[in-house]
């Protein structure tokens, strides 16, 4: 991007931003994570907590608060919360009613993942506290726009893209495809790129060729059995509508970094598409939907990484390690928040917690600072408040103690989803099970280690299995009530809790 054009976008969303303070109150919140972290569910979760608050209270009877720790709901002092019409109208609409009713509904299902950017307006009614002198030039009530912007996590590792050239890319792509964990299923998309010479003529038909196999490439990385997370271009497995254009048909190919490729070559090709996918799908993306991020979180599916081994887990480092290089993070301030807004917290949340007994819970959440360590560094060193959790937005199971051999052993209770096996033991769908899952190492370096014997002495056997949603309790109106979650009011409170006072 030419600094003329940097300047006119600064411009453009100084001008954007303005309008937005002036207007009152409004936050935007950007929820982010790599495949199968459980943003959808997240999402749904979280507005139908807020939106059924009140009607949550009035049906608790005295019980325990479901929002303990989000202070202006365990205070009382959240009048009401309700859905706006978004403010973008060029941006889908997320399908909230649609996620709810897979979640709550007879058949009850998780929601479809999502594959594509959506946005939502939550909009917040409440009292303010006492403010003393200040709280009589603030009588009454007080409003909070939400406004939450929902994206693939396919595409969330093209960000780093834009600052690199196509052989610093290639180069990167090459020797990541070489490592143990993905030569095999990189087998024949390298073994087609060392049978061309990127200086031949340019040909179509061997685009096409290389590109397809590069595809399959990443596909089969990111299935449950590799649950690989460093995959870009993120839209070679999400294509929509840009399926079979230029922009998406190209792959990496041997290149001299620093040095231009032949013109009308196969790597001039090819460097020519990339730099199109940069500029025509990655650059948008990253100029109309992050510019104006004010809190950002980063779901993070763990435990389908142990599951998969160590590589998996260090592949997973990296991933989170480039994707916190596309956010414009810092501390805010008043003319940052009107001329041009920072991403000033960043919450990573290990989701899925529901997996494992609470014992666990904590070790869950070391494991994720583990990983996230240099990327919680680098965004912390530019002011910005950093937070890292283990949540389940939505409770799939419950905790018993369950006698074995004489042995009162700690488990969690659910209804696996038709298909789960614990060896020969198939799952209907229907019955429940009592899980022993096992416990995390207490050290987490020992996730990326992989020894069997540190494990061993970690006693960490891991059975992370798959739960249908939990039935749904209906309120006096009868309408569905927010389910049972795992610290997602600690999310809250972090994310926008300052911001209602």
């Amino acid at each position: 991007m030419s600094q003329i054009s940097d300047l006119l976008f600064d411009t453009t969303v100084a001008a954007a931003s303005l309008k937005d303070f002036l207007a009152g109150g409004r936050l935007r919140l950007g929820v982010t994570g790599l495949s199968r972290s459980g943003k959808t569910v997240f999402i749904t979760s979280l507005v139908h907590h807020l939106t059924r608050a009140v009607a949550a209270r009035d049906a608790a009877h005295g019980r325990k608060n479901q929002l303990p720790v989000f202070r202006v709901a365990a205070e009382n002092r959240l009048r009401s919360a309700h859905l706006d019409p978004q403010p973008d109208d060029a941006v889908p609409r997320f399908s909230y009613e649609e996620h709810l009713s897979a979640l709550t509904g007879a058949d009850r299902h998780w929601p479809q993942s999502t594959r594509r950017i959506s946005e939502l307006r939550v909009t917040l009614e409440y009292d303010r506290k006492s403010a003393g002198l200040l709280s009589s030039f603030r009588p009454g009530p007080a409003r909070l726009d939400i406004d939450i912007v929902d994206y693939p996590g396919e595409w969330l590792l093209d960000l780093p893209l834009l600052e690199k050239p196509y052989a610093q890319w290639s180069r990167e792509t090459l020797e990541a495809a070489s490592a143990a964990a993905r030569a095999t299923i990189a087998a024949d998309w390298r073994g087609a790129t060392a049978s061309v010479d990127p200086k031949e003529p340019a040909s179509e038909d061997v685009a096409r060729k290389l590109a397809a196999l590069f595809t399959n490439y990443l596909r089969s990385a990111k299935t449950e059995r590799f649950a690989l997370s460093t995959l870009p271009p993120g839209r070679f497995l999400m294509p929509g509508e840009l399926e079979g254009s230029p922009a998406l048909t190209f792959a990496p190919l041997p290149a001299e970094e620093g040095s231009s490729p032949p013109s009308g070559s196969l790597a001039a090709m090819m460097e020519r598409r990339y730099e199109a996918y940069k500029t025509h799908v990655v650059r948008p993306f990253f100029r109309d939907h992050f510019a104006r991020l004010d809190r950002q979180i980063v779901l993070v599916d763990a435990l389908a990484a142990l599951n998969s081994g160590p590589a998996a887990v260090r592949d997973l480092e990296t991933a989170l390690a480039d994707v916190l290089t596309a956010f414009r993070t810092g501390r805010s301030n008043l003319l940052s928040t009107i001329f041009r807004p920072k991403i000033d917290r960043i919450l990573f949340a290990a989701t899925k917690a529901d997996h494992l007994h609470h014992t666990s819970h904590d070790r869950l959440e070391a494991v994720l600072r583990h990983l996230t360590s240099r990327a919680i560094e680098r965004a912390e060193g530019v002011g910005a408040t950093i937070d890292v959790i283990a949540l389940a937005a939505v409770r799939a199971t419950r905790e018993a103690i369950v006698k074995h051999d004489g042995e009162s052993l700690a488990a969690i209770v659910g209804t696996p989803i038709e298909g789960e096996r614990i060896g020969d033991d198939v799952f209907d769908g229907v019955a429940e099970g009592a899980i022993f899952p096992g416990e995390l190492p207490a050290d987490p370096r020992h996730v990326f280690r992989g020894d069997a014997l540190a494990l061993a002495e970690e006693d960490a056997d891991f059975r992370f299995l798959k739960f249908r949603p939990p039935i749904a309790s209906l309120g006096r109106d009868k309408e569905p009530l927010p389910l049972p979650h795992i610290r997602l009011d600690r999310a809250m409170e972090f994310l926008f809790g300052d911001r209602l006072g």
